[in-house]
């Protein structure tokens, strides 16, 4: 997954206002207590990143 990729799906489910303050205040601890926004800058993969969001959102099975 590229950056584009996980931020068009954030768009897509949070709206493209609210996507970017939420990915950068829930803070995960499934990405080691950083928010998504920072995981993503220290290099963590899009991917692995989504799965969290996915997880915190309940998103359907079919969404990851």
């Amino acid at each position: 997954m590229r950056h584009s990729e996980f931020w068009e799906r954030m768009d897509a489910h949070l709206g493209e206002a609210y996507a970017r303050v939420w990915a950068d205040t829930q803070v995960m601890a499934e990405l080691e207590g950083r928010t998504p926004q920072e995981a993503l800058e220290l290099g963590v993969a899009p991917k692995q990143v989504w799965r969290a969001v996915h997880a915190r959102l309940e998103l359907p099975a079919s969404e990851r």
